[in-house]
């Protein structure tokens, strides 16, 4: 099928090459009616931008891109990425570069997005996140003509550049907080299990656990409030409930707490409850929940620094951003018998 040009549309719509530019790239220049003419008739016939020949012509598109495979309803109620996404703007504002933002339902769509971005040379490099234990993202990437970074541990990123946390050693000194409090038994609510940050915090938990010699528990989990809340049921509804649990986000502490407190459990009395990734949320809660913090708008603004320089050709091997840290707030204590527990 030959390639739709604003020429094409120029003559259809009885207007000039300029007009249909000016319409096209939403520049003034042109009346509401012509221009809504020219829209419909460049929808109608499938007109896409020629990202190659802007290429071609030596210009770069002064964009990054980032797709994120996750359910719209768990993305639009997570802080993480609205703050990660932020820190990546206030870096590429001040180039004048955008962000081009992609939600897929799976991976395949994502896959397809990353060849179609390719293709078109719609993007000057991607950003990637969420890396799976066997990621096919990766050699996918390897074979394409861009530039990557990764927000991932070392070991998942491959040959790419990579911005990462130490969440092994954050998680370790989470559950030694917890067993330095008194807890005997402490659980751990996961994200998606094939995540490879979550496979990272689980080997570390169940490590930490065993060389303090206390009783451990994983739940797996989602990273919504609502996996949150059936997880939390589950475990302080059993017949031997844990006395601190460990949560892999905000949103799923949240959730945890407030099913605690339908529950009539105590917080942090009867049982403590420590988030990941601390927000805002974390502190409008009663009690308020401790976490394991990090600047997460930094983090993003410390990848798209990365990112410009893996575009420029001087990124390469791993960059440390930072150990998350306990924040102490009102929902871990030492521990204290249960006193019961209700439907």
């Amino acid at each position: 099928m030959p390639r739709i040009t604003i020429n094409e549309i120029a003559r259809r719509c009885g207007v000039s090459k300029g007009a249909v530019s000016y319409a096209l790239n939403g520049r003034p220049g042109v009346s509401a009616e012509t221009r809504e003419r020219i829209l419909t008739v460049a929808r109608e016939l499938g007109w896409a931008p020629n990202w190659t020949a802007r290429m071609l012509s030596g210009s770069r598109t002064e964009a990054f891109g980032l797709v994120l495979t996750r359910n719209p309803r768990v993305l639009g109620s997570e802080p993480f990425f609205m703050e990660l996404i932020s820190g990546i703007e206030s870096v590429l504002s001040e180039r004048s570069y955008a962000l081009l933002l992609q939600v897929t339902a799976d991976m395949n769509a994502e896959l397809d997005t990353y060849r179609k971005w390719n293709s078109e040379r719609r993007v000057d490099g991607v950003i990637i996140v969420d890396l799976r234990l066997e990621d096919p993202r990766i050699p996918l990437l390897n074979r394409l003509d861009l530039p990557v970074l990764c927000i991932a541990d070392p070991s998942r990123a491959g040959t790419f550049p990579c911005v990462w946390t130490d969440d092994a050693t954050a998680m370790t000194n989470a559950v030694d907080y917890l067993v330095g409090l008194g807890h005997r038994r402490i659980a751990r609510v996961s994200g998606t299990a094939d995540h490879g940050q979550v496979e990272i915090r689980a080997r570390a938990f169940t490590t930490a656990a065993k060389q303090a010699g206390v009783d451990y528990v994983i739940a797996p989990s989602d990273f919504s409030a609502e996996a949150g809340r059936t997880a939390t049921r589950e475990l302080m509804m059993a017949d031997d409930p844990p006395t601190a649990i460990v949560y892999d986000n905000d949103i799923m502490a949240v959730a945890g707490l407030s099913t605690c407190h339908e529950l009539g459990v105590t917080v942090p009395d009867e049982v403590s409850l420590l988030a990941w990734d601390d927000s805002a949320l974390c502190q409008v809660t009663h009690p308020a929940l401790s976490a394991m913090s990090h600047d997460v708008m930094a983090y993003g603004a410390h990848a798209a620094r990365r990112m410009f320089e893996t575009i420029e050709g001087n990124a390469s091997g791993a960059y440390l951003d930072s150990t998350p840290t306990l924040t102490e707030r009102g929902s871990t204590g030492p521990p204290r018998p249960l006193r019961g527990k209700t439907g």
